[in-house]
């Protein structure tokens, strides 16, 4: 069929079928592996049975047909990760489910950074630093650990402590962003965040995630939160009502980019630290379109860590995470869990 002229990979096929049907057997073809751009393939087949009524085609829960039973997807509407394909077949009196997947692929290679050093600024070395976000001259920060995680405002240039709140000691804290004059605070097992007073630093209101199940990294991108939860996905907030609204999936053209940790949205992108502890611990931002999901950078700030090594004794999850932006000065900041330095970068392409 002309349909399959849209794509050269391998289909992956799912057949299911129910005793208690009277002989219906169906089968779902869909394209295995694509790249972003491409058109995918989806189609239906009956095996057996008399002829239904009808076939439903859905991408995400999103119906992507009318009547055919066989369609081409654009993955651009999509884009990259591992999208759930479902046909929903009736017949008469009953209807029958039928699931496959199409994961999606960048179609280029990221874009490899490197950075050079602008200024070095003292960082408190209690700080297991789960949050970070610049404004109006100062650094916002949360700290995580049970019993441990706090909201402060520090001083850059000195670190010193200016404000501080304490979590509640059963939540184990996780990132934070400012919007509209309120702080959202994540916890890390809990199911929920917490609303936050800019001036006072007092609790004002909690909310409870959906479709997520952890908290990790926070930012915004003056519309919307953005949230991490550990995984490849990022998830999109309305700001009133936390709802999420939808997730992007993080890939590059080899496959998944996990562990995504602390967030921070810069120049239209969104930059994540990775959360990683095994041997060789490595300090890596990617940079994210948050349209597709493409991973279209990776910062290497290895030697960031190295030089706090140096200086201080550091355990396998003291580890990069912590990015803010000044937006009006063009200032990149970073810094990691229990690191007793802030660093002031600029990137630079490899």
């Amino acid at each position: 069929m002309r349909i399959y002229t849209y794509f050269a990979l391998a289909l992956s096929v799912i057949t299911m079928t129910s005793c208690s049907d009277t002989g219906y057997k169906f089968k779902l073809n869909t394209s295995k592996k694509t790249t972003l751009g491409k058109k995918a393939a989806i189609k239906f087949e009956q095996i057996k049975g008399a002829k239904i009524d009808s076939v439903h085609l859905f991408v995400n829960k999103k119906r992507v047909n009318k009547n055919e039973t066989s369609v081409a997807i654009n993955t651009n509407d999509f884009g990259v990760g591992k999208h759930a394909v479902t046909a929903l077949a009736f017949y008469p009196g009953k209807s029958k489910k039928v699931s496959s997947s199409i994961e999606v692929f960048a179609n280029k290679t990221y874009t490899r950074y490197g950075y050079k050093l602008i200024n070095t600024y003292p960082h408190d070395k209690t700080a297991y630093t789960q949050g970070l976000e610049y404004k109006d001259g100062f650094l916002y920060e949360t700290t995580g650990r049970r019993g441990k995680s706090t909201l402060r405002k520090t001083d850059i240039k000195t670190g010193k402590v200016l404000q501080k709140t304490d979590l509640n000691k059963k939540y184990f804290g996780e990132g934070m962003t400012i919007f509209n004059n309120k702080i959202y605070w994540l916890t890390w097992q809990a199911a929920k965040g917490f609303i936050y007073n800019f001036d006072s630093f007092k609790q004002e209101a909690e909310f409870k995630y959906q479709n997520s199940t952890q908290g990790w990294g926070l930012t915004n991108n003056s519309k919307e939160l953005i949230k991490s939860d550990g995984t490849n996905k990022i998830w999109f907030l309305d700001p009133v009502n936390q709802e999420e609204k939808r997730f992007i999936q993080a890939y590059t053209n080899k496959g998944k980019v996990d562990k995504l940790n602390e967030l921070e949205w810069v120049n239209g992108k969104i930059y994540a630290n990775r959360w990683i502890t095994e041997k060789p611990i490595k300090s890596i931002i990617t940079i994210i379109n948050p349209e597709t999901g493409v991973v279209e950078g990776v910062i290497n700030l290895n030697g960031l860590r190295e030089q706090i090594l140096t200086e201080q004794k550091l355990d396998n999850d003291d580890v990069l995470n912590g990015i803010a932006y000044d937006k009006e000065n063009n200032r990149l900041f970073v810094t990691g869990k229990h690191w007793g330095k802030l660093f002031e970068i600029e990137l630079i392409k490899k």
